[in-house]
């Protein structure tokens, strides 16, 4: 069963939290991260994004650690940020295109993820799992929140929906127009009616933040290794918890440096002997997706873009297959990652990099056009029963197949490990 914590947040002061609201680290790169701080000098991202603000330094080196860790300690000496005195809830709605979408933002446990409570459906990327464990290390905090979902529980919805009530703690309006609500549950009745729901909770299930779960596990095993004895606020991890039916899934697409030995017409000449391929025209560059134009019943369809064209390429259904290996993102990695470009590390290699669902196809055909990738495949969502379903069988999918929303806000809730 699963067991979930209050913890004393530390939080930007009252008047701060728009100031201070950032978009999750992994979602912009550093040159994206470097112009928002110029326009939001208390931006979060100058915590969890420190490399932006030495573009001369390696981004793994350990003095950009180093200054995420002071600039932390700064807000809070200046009264920037505070900490609550004790433990508490919080819930976190967010607000967008007509939708409210409702969470617990709690404490978790390192152990139950590696126990299997918490169940994973995605494999980690080695240097961002690493450069994660390196930051929560020095910065002694959780400074992103775990997307974690449970199956749909009348109990709990009732529960958070009695404490979304008055003014919210902090409001917040993000850059894309969403609405960033957290309201405080002070009451320790109510806390432990909360607690004792998720106890009858058989399991959760990550959404979003792999490599900040697998990370702060790390953080807690590498200091015991060392012979630090660590208190138990080290092993929570601070996260958010969704109720399945309050999610939405995007795809997750792909980027690639170099098509190898191809040029991008032998490239789409080699393909055809796997997919059928055929161009695509009227693609909306402001939209969040591509719709195909044939029948996804019975086919894995991708959109690939090569030489500012867009192409539909849909590849057969096989017979009997597990559930990983009938993806989407399964299919596109063993019949075409792989063979044709030599891609068998979807972890590690350089060649292969991913951009979240939730931007418009227009940033895909920018990084393409612009000479920074050769070519940009649109992948299609997967439910989020199957990505449930998987994770119940024990299974792993290939890295980024899900991009989850709604998409927390960095900077309005830490949580400290001693």
């Amino acid at each position: 069963m699963v067991h979930i914590y209050p913890f004393a947040a530390v939080r930007p002061a009252d008047g701060k939290a728009q100031a201070i609201a950032a978009v999750p680290y992994d979602v912009v790169s550093a040159s994206e991260a470097r112009e928002i701080i110029n326009n939001q000098p208390l931006s979060f991202l100058r915590i969890s994004r420190a490399d932006a603000l030495l573009p001369d330094t390696d981004p793994y080196s350990d003095q950009v650690y180093a200054l995420s860790k002071k600039i932390f300690d700064e807000y809070i000496s200046d009264g920037i940020c505070v900490q609550e005195s004790v433990p508490f809830l919080y819930v976190y709605r967010v607000l967008h295109e007509g939708r409210s979408y409702t969470g617990l933002s709690c404490c978790v446990d390192a152990r139950e993820y590696k126990s299997g409570v918490i169940h994973r459906h995605e494999l980690t990327r080695y240097d961002k799992e690493e450069d994660r464990t390196r930051h929560i290390d020095a910065m002694n905090a959780n400074t992103g929140p775990v997307v974690l979902l449970h199956l749909k529980n009348d109990v709990v919805a009732t529960l958070l929906s009695k404490s979304v009530t008055g003014t919210p703690l902090m409001e917040v309006t993000a850059a894309n127009g969403s609405i960033h609500q957290i309201f405080a549950v002070r009451d320790s009745e109510k806390i432990k009616l909360i607690v004792d729901a998720f106890g009858k909770i058989p399991a959760l299930y990550i959404a979003d933040g792999h490599h900040r779960c697998k990370s702060a596990l790390n953080v807690a095993e590498r200091r015991i290794e060392k012979g630090i004895n660590i208190p138990e606020e080290t092993w929570h991890v601070m996260g958010v918890v969704f109720a399945e039916d309050e999610v939405k899934v995007h795809g997750y697409s792909r980027l690639l440096t170099s098509l190898g030995d191809y040029t991008p017409q032998t490239f789409l000449t080699a393909l055809r002997a796997v997919a059928t391929i055929t161009p695509f025209e009227g693609v909306e560059p402001s939209s969040y997706s591509i719709t195909p134009k044939q029948k996804k019943t019975g086919l894995h369809v991708f959109h690939l873009y090569l030489e500012g064209r867009w192409y539909e390429c849909a590849i057969q259904i096989s017979g009997a297959v597990s559930r990983i290996d009938s993806l989407d993102v399964s299919v596109l990695q063993d019949q075409v990652l792989v063979p044709f470009l030599g891609i068998t590390d979807s972890r590690g290699d350089a060649r292969l990099q991913y951009l979240g669902g939730a931007r418009p196809i227009r940033d895909l055909m920018i990084k393409v056009d612009s000479g920074e990738y050769v070519a940009a495949i649109a992948m299609q969502p997967v439910d989020v029963q199957t990505v449930c379903a998987i994770a119940d069988d024990g299974g792993i999918m290939p890295p980024k197949s899900t991009w989850f929303e709604p998409k927390l806000l960095s900077g309005l809730l830490v949580h400290l490990l001693e």
